[in-house]
């Protein structure tokens, strides 16, 4: 008897121990599991030309997101979760930018600051769509990245083509008061889209004339041919839509044709690039760009903060990416989490104070409170026309 009463004694300490050992292996791997989970960082990814032609557009942002995330990780991250950093360069080429967001996705990025051309962002945003990922571009300014309504989950920190070709149509007709106009493209998302947009406000006006329109090829080393049509037609201005390696050759060519027409384009011309490898050719182009925020304090600090760390000054977009970097970042804080309905919402609701100004975002996508305005090259800088 007293045999089976010890047996009972020694089984029932060993359930009460087994028990106890059950119950802190559940308490050791709760705060494992809080652990791992609070040390999981909020991942940014940054797509867009790093390398290549276009590098000068792509580098400023990835600048841009490095500093911001230095800063707010500073301060203690985001949710009190890490920002973490995943790079990758799309050359600007659709067919690797598809290859870019696909890696990025694989990554599990929570969003994604880029592309920076159209045609490249085109290519890779049904793939974020499917996996629920939003990415806002700082320089990306097809309509109808936006405007389609097919991609939700695409923001924007600048304002679309239309505006910009608006803008260039009304200075040549009204201020520069020309009334033969050459449209010249790239054949590309963004510059052909601009060139079509400039076509269609210039063929509703009775104040001028579309004297020529023709796309170009990229990358071509000669481009005499549509210089010598441009002559002519007898354009007394052209309008390009396109990036700054066929700008520059196309206005070196019309110079040394010793043709004075007015050469006027956008965005992916104004750039130091430009300037710099036009030379002596690039004076007195106009070039529509972001509007000039650069006395904004938060414009002030951003460019000293890049100056300080990189040694030189920031190059195109610079400002519309620090700002996208501190919307996004922004959403997820006000979201509480990196759900994409909820950082959705936020992006729509919340205004955020950024170096552009204080800016939010619409139902499309597109940036509240940004706008273009005309700069010219004058003594190997842009000035801004007023």
């Amino acid at each position: 008897m007293k045999c089976s009463f010890r047996k009972q004694l020694i089984s029932l300490a060993i359930v009460i121990l087994y028990g106890f050992f059950l119950i802190s292996c559940g308490e050791s791997e709760k705060t494992s599991d809080a652990s791992h989970k609070s040390a999981e960082t909020i991942k940014l990814g940054v797509a867009g030309a790093h390398s290549g032609d276009l590098a000068s557009y792509g580098v400023p942002s990835v600048r841009a997101a490095e500093l911001v995330v230095r800063e707010i990780n500073a301060k203690g991250g985001i949710l009190g979760r890490k920002v973490e950093l995943l790079i990758e360069d799309d050359v600007c080429k659709p067919e690797i930018a598809t290859n870019t967001a696909t890696k990025l996705v694989t990554e599990s990025v929570d969003i994604v600051l880029g592309h920076i051309c159209s045609g490249a962002t085109k290519a890779a945003l049904g793939i974020y769509k499917d996996s629920k990922i939003i990415i806002m571009s700082p320089s990306c300014t097809n309509p109808s990245l936006t405007q389609s309504g097919d991609y939700p989950n695409f923001f924007r920190t600048i304002a679309s083509d239309d505006v910009q070709a608006r803008l260039e149509v009304d200075f040549a007709i009204d201020v520069l008061k020309v009334k033969k106009i050459a449209v010249l493209h790239d054949k590309g998302d963004y510059g052909k889209g601009l060139a079509e947009f400039a076509k269609k406000y210039l063929e509703a006006s009775d104040k001028a004339e579309v004297v020529l329109y023709e796309g170009v090829t990229p990358g071509a080393v000669d481009y005499s041919a549509v210089v010598q049509k441009t002559k002519y037609s007898g354009a007394e201005a052209v309008i390009f839509g396109g990036y700054h390696p066929e700008a520059s050759k196309i206005i070196g060519q019309m110079r040394k044709k010793g043709m004075k027409t007015v050469f006027i384009s956008d965005d992916g011309v104004k750039d130091k690039t430009f300037i710099k490898v036009a030379g002596e050719y690039a004076e007195g182009v106009y070039a529509t760009g972001p509007i000039d925020t650069s006395s904004n304090p938060m414009a002030i600090a951003a460019i000293e903060a890049h100056t300080n760390t990189y040694g030189s000054e920031p190059g195109a977009f610079f400002l519309n990416a620090y700002s996208a970097s501190l919307c996004l970042l922004n959403a997820i804080q006000k979201a509480g989490s990196t759900d994409y309905d909820a950082v959705s919402k936020a992006l729509r609701t919340e205004y955020v104070d950024t170096p552009l100004g204080k800016i939010s975002f619409d139902e499309r996508g597109d940036a509240i409170g940004v706008g273009f305005c005309m700069y010219q090259v004058q003594n190997g800088i842009y000035v801004e026309v007023k």
